[in-house]
């Protein structure tokens, strides 16, 4: 995600390198970069111009400090500026209402229905909602079928009428439904729709008149570019949308649509999907991505991610294991799946700082772990409990059955002896305080 706009606003900044002060003329050279880096990442002309016009203005006369640097000043006006660009902030849904009406609108193949299960998923799981998915996709094929499927995944029930053909009512037989049952959120899937389709744009004109929706979302996909944001304008015409979901971030995306769209149509990202995976969809914070797309990592999300997968009841009694020395490879497998669960492995690196560019190039594949996985499921379940256990002939047998090597199995023994040993050391206090005591000083 950004890769190329990073690397190209990277070129940019060491137009600055080992200047001593802003002037005039080097800050036009980098702002000149700057602007053709948005143009190539797919920004819409006048936002880039206006962001470039602004960030020189506030760039120049400012003083640099002897602590920093210009092209350091430069990164942190340009932050500030991405975020604004952005939104500022994070915009929350609006869903005090009972029941609340969210209604999903957007193009073919931009991901309507597979947003519907996943913001289900956000709802239900982390605003302690009752959810309803409503299909009201009454014209492609297996439409119903799909957000079946995605509701019996994340537990949702689902409303379909699959004798009507009539999106109006569907959409309202469901909110009655959701009324009789006590479902406190109406989550309405609606066909995809080209912007030239007047019939179609009518259709779900009066779907809206019809439901009043409290949440009209606007689902794109971001590897259309600028494209993406000319569509926006027009369904914002014509529905009025309250916010915008941008899909498929995790694919080879430019982010032209992501900084553009605020601008243009002046409403806000309020989602960003970013894997397949119904626990792949953000909260979008105009910050956060502002540091990711200069490169400065996004450790806030890192941390979020992490805590919404690691239970702490669970980590409290992996606590007592690792200080007794009891941490096995049941254990192990148990941490392998909760990172799983994260998300795309590249993308989480990336929200550390200064590892971004640093494997911007690499080929990080998300199967990486399923060897590790074959190598623990071929051991006896005494082996997993016992790893001390696993001498020669068992690790030569687990090889075998996990179609490995013995040089592998060889390798996770000892990253994982490695890793046990450290663990215990990090896990006692006493033991952290001669590790320090011994460690090397500077002078």
């Amino acid at each position: 995600m950004f890769e190329n706009l990073q690397d190209k606003l990277d070129r940019a900044f060491k137009v600055l390198k080992g200047q001593g002060n802003i002037t005039e003329i080097n800050v036009a050279e980098t702002m000149k970069e700057i602007r053709k880096a948005l143009l190539d990442a797919d920004v819409n002309y006048k936002t880039a111009k206006t962001f470039t016009d602004d960030v020189k203005q506030k760039a120049l006369g400012q003083n640099v400090l002897t602590s920093i640097s210009p092209g350091q000043l430069l990164t942190k006006i340009m932050n500030d500026e991405l975020t604004s660009l952005m939104g500022g902030e994070a915009t929350e849904l609006n869903i005090s209402q009972n029941p609340t009406v969210i209604l999903i609108a957007g193009l073919n193949g931009a991901g309507k229905t597979t947003f519907s299960g996943k913001l289900a998923k956000f709802l239900k799981e982390k605003k302690g909602k009752r959810p309803l998915l409503v299909a009201g996709d009454v014209y492609r094929p297996a439409a119903v079928d799909q957000l079946q499927v995605l509701g019996t995944q994340v537990g949702v029930p689902v409303y379909a009428n699959i004798a009507s053909k009539d999106p109006i009512g569907i959409a309202q037989e469901g909110i009655a439904e959701a009324k009789k049952n006590g479902q406190n959120v109406v989550i309405v899937d609606t066909a995809g729709r080209l912007a030239i389709d007047e019939a179609l744009m009518n259709e779900i004109s009066a779907v809206k008149d019809a439901t009043h929706p409290h949440e009209i979302l606007f689902v794109v996909d971001s590897m259309t570019g600028q494209d993406a944001v000319n569509t926006a304008q027009t369904f914002n015409d014509r529905l009025d949308f309250t916010g915008v979901v941008l899909t498929k971030l995790d694919g080879d995306t430019r982010g032209g649509a992501a900084l553009s769209i605020k601008s243009v149509v002046n409403k806000p990202i309020k989602f960003i999907g970013t894997g397949e995976k119904m626990e792949a969809l953000d909260v979008f914070y105009p910050d956060r991505m502002a540091s990711r797309i200069l490169g400065m990592g996004d450790v806030v999300s890192l941390v979020e991610r992490a805590q919404q997968q690691f239970d702490e009841k669970e980590a409290a009694e992996l606590q007592k294991k690792i200080r007794k020395n009891k941490f096995d490879f049941n254990d192990f497998k148990s941490q392998i799946q909760q990172i799983k669960k994260m998300g795309n492995m590249k993308d989480l690196m990336g929200m550390i700082p200064g590892v971004g560019k640093a494997i911007k190039d690499a080929d990080i594949d998300d199967n990486a772990f399923k060897p590790i996985e074959a190598i623990i499921n071929s051991m006896t379940p005494f082996e997993r409990e016992n790893p001390d256990a696993i001498d020669q002939k068992r690790r030569a047998r687990i090889a075998k059955g996990s179609g490995t090597d013995l040089l592998e199995v060889n390798k996770l023994m000892k990253q994982f002896n490695d890793m046990r040993k450290m663990m215990k050391q990090f896990s006692n206090p006493a033991s952290m305080t001669k590790l320090m005591r011994n460690m090397p000083r500077t002078r």
